[in-house]
C-alpha cells in the first residue's frame, strides 16, 4: 500500500480534475496536502474541507502561474506553510489550447508555454532550498508530448503547441532527474492519455467517445483517479528506484 506518512505535498492546479484526484491520493496516503488553485478559489476550499473531513491534512494556497512571478510567490507561500522540508511537488498545473495552425496567436503560444513550461521550471528552482534527499517530484505530461493526436491536417484543429509545452516538460524531467539524482531527488513524469475532465469534453459526445476509444486497447474512458494512483504511487518510496521515467496512463492508447 502507498504510505506518505509524515510527508509534505504541493498539487499545483489541484481545484479539479487530475489535480484534484491526485491532491486527494495524497491526502489518503497520508500526507499534509497543499492545495494550489488559481482562480478556482471555491473548488479548492471545497476540496480541502472534504480531505479534513475525512482526516486528512489540507491547505488552500492561490497564485497566478501564469504570470512572471507567479511561481516565486507561490514557492514563498510553500515554505511559510510547510517550513524546511517539501517532500512531493506535484506539477499538474496547465493550460490547453486546440486550433488550427493559422488561427494560433503569439499571445495564446505565450500563455501555454508561461503557464505550462516556465512556471514549472522556476517553481522547481525557487522550492529547491526545500527539497532533499528522499523528495519527489511528478510532472503531469501528456500522451501528445510524444504521439500525435488527433486528425492531422492544415484545415484541422490540433493541440500541437499545447503538446510542445509537454515535449518542453518531458525533457526538463529528464534533466531535473540527472542534474538532482546526486541529491537523493527523484523526477518522472505521467502521461495521461484521454481523460474524463474539463479539457476532454470532447468525449461527452458519442462521436468523440468512439474517436477516443478507437484509439485505445482499454476501452473505457479513463478517471482522474487513474492517473492520481499512479501519481501517489510515483511519490512514494515504493518508487524508490525509478527516476527520470515517463510513464504513460492512457489504456493503451496508440498501441
Amino acid at each position: 500500500m502507498t504510505t506518505l506518512q509524515n510527508k509534505t505535498a504541493l498539487v499545483t492546479g489541484a481545484s479539479r480534475g487530475i489535480g484534484r484526484a491526485t491532491a486527494v491520493a495524497l491526502a489518503e496516503a497520508g500526507a499534509h496536502v497543499l492545495v494550489h488553485y488559481g482562480r478556482s478559489k471555491q473548488e479548492a476550499e471545497s476540496l480541502v474541507v472534504e480531505i479534513q473531513k475525512k482526516g486528512g491534512r489540507a491547505d488552500a494556497i492561490s497564485a497566478d502561474l501564469g504570470t512572471p512571478d507567479g511561481a516565486s510567490l507561490l514557492a514563498k507561500q510553500v515554505r511559510s506553510t510547510f517550513g524546511d522540508r517539501l517532500d512531493v511537488l506535484v506539477l499538474n498545473a496547465g493550460i490547453s489550447k486546440a486550433a488550427r495552425i493559422a488561427d494560433h496567436t503569439v499571445a495564446e503560444f505565450d500563455s501555454l508555454f508561461a503557464t505550462n513550461v516556465r512556471s514549472p521550471f522556476f517553481l522547481v528552482q525557487q522550492l529547491l532550498p526545500v527539497l532533499g534527499e528522499g523528495s519527489s517530484i511528478v510532472a503531469i505530461s501528456s500522451l501528445g508530448a510524444r504521439e500525435v493526436v488527433g486528425k492531422p491536417g492544415l484545415e484541422n484543429a490540433s493541440i500541437l503547441a499545447y503538446a510542445s509545452t509537454k515535449g518542453a516538460l518531458e525533457t526538463l524531467v529528464k534533466n531535473w532527474a540527472a542534474i538532482l539524482g546526486p541529491s537523493g531527488i527523484r523526477v518522472n513524469a505521467v502521461a495521461p492519455g484521454i481523460i474524463d475532465t474539463d479539457m476532454s469534453n470532447f468525449t461527452k459526445t458519442e462521436v468523440g467517445r468512439e474517436v477516443a476509444l478507437g484509439m485505445q486497447a482499454l476501452k473505457r474512458i479513463g478517471k482522474p483517479e487513474d492517473v492520481a494512483d499512479v501519481v501517489a504511487f510515483l511519490a512514494s518510496d515504493g518508487a524508490r528506484w525509478i527516476t527520470g521515467a515517463s510513464i504513460p496512463v492512457d489504456g493503451g492508447s496508440k498501441l
